[in-house]
């Protein structure tokens, strides 16, 4: 039985859909990238040969927009538009981690199926930086005149079955940022995992 999710989604940019160390997509929607490749839909990651590294890098510099790369204060806002979500729909957060070219959330099981789930968390994070003036795209409106959007468009998602997945998704979570050289983080609206109670089916 699914008790929680690990779900990973990255800022525009972070991971094109054939990237060639593998991807979550079975094709490739953007006509500025796809002269680099058909999708590379895999579960495995790969090491990359420098040729490789080279070519993934020309992919990026064709994107339409400039990869994103969050600051800490888009981070902050980023977490404070995931508490409103949390507030909104009463997600039950384990574990978060906000870094600058993509998140990890470890999440109780919910009504909402877990794609949606990261559709609110884009969707309201993307509001607060519109609210306080620190969208990574403000000046690249497209020819709606609207803002375009600073996440990619999928996300990679675990199903967590037992105490020992939901235990070692956190650990990952929590230890992401320190294998970027960065600080664990503290978000006020994660709540410890104490375990699952018998009987147990989904929280909301």
């Amino acid at each position: 039985m699914i008790h929680g999710y690990h779900v990973i989604f990255g800022a525009y940019g972070f991971w094109l859909p054939n990237d060639p160390r593998g991807s979550w997509s079975d094709y490739v929607g953007a006509r500025e990238i796809a002269r680099f490749g058909r999708a590379t839909k895999s579960i495995e990651r790969s090491e990359l040969t420098l040729q490789q590294e080279h070519e993934r890098q020309e992919a990026k510099q064709a994107l339409k927009y400039p990869p994103v790369s969050f600051n800490g204060r888009q981070a902050r806002a980023i977490g404070t538009g995931f508490m409103i979500a949390i507030r909104k729909s009463h997600f039950t957060v384990w574990a978060c981690s906000i870094l600058p070219e993509h998140v990890h959330l470890v999440l109780a099981r919910h009504t909402y199926e877990v794609e949606y789930i990261v559709g609110l968390f884009k969707g309201e994070a993307t509001k607060q930086l519109k609210k306080e003036g620190i969208h990574p795209f403000a000046a690249h409106r497209n020819k709606d005149n609207n803002i375009p959007t600073p996440w990619a468009s999928r996300c990679w998602r675990t199903y967590l079955d037992d105490e020992e997945a939901i235990e070692n998704a956190i650990r990952y979570t929590e230890e992401n940022p320190v294998k970027e050289g960065k600080p664990r983080q503290k978000w006020s609206f994660v709540v410890p995992f104490t375990g699952l109670d018998k009987g147990w089916v989904t929280y909301h």
